[in-house]
């Protein structure tokens, strides 16, 4: 079993910045792939930045430029540095990863962006 929490999240103003964290349970990141999901009620949820098991990163290109992630696998945490932010970037912010071909997902972070 594998628990992912998340923190970072928060209320930015547009062209702000904020650094989302994803501390999990255990050593996993880097195996099967791990990133970052978003949602807005009433809507899918959407891939916002991926890290494949392969090592390829995949970012949505809403967020092409502005967005990194990146893992301290020391730390057992996964990042995601958001810069420039625009009102349309709010939403929970999810944590993922697979291992052993299970998904998992953490309870999230609300992030909003508003002046």
């Amino acid at each position: 079993q594998v628990q992912l929490v998340e923190s970072g999240g928060g209320l930015v103003q547009p062209g702000g910045s904020l650094r989302l964290s994803c501390l999990a349970s255990k050593s996993i990141f880097s195996i099967g792939g791990e990133g970052w999901y978003r949602q807005v009620p009433g809507k899918q949820r959407e891939l916002v930045a991926v890290t494949t098991s392969g090592g390829r990163t995949i970012y949505a290109d809403s967020v092409k430029g502005r967005f990194t992630i990146s893992r301290d696998n020391a730390k057992n945490t996964l990042y995601l540095q958001m810069n420039s932010l625009k009102p349309e970037d709010t939403a929970v912010y999810y944590c993922w990863t697979v291992v052993s071909g299970r998904e998992y997902l953490g309870q999230g972070t609300q992030v909003t962006v508003s002046s």
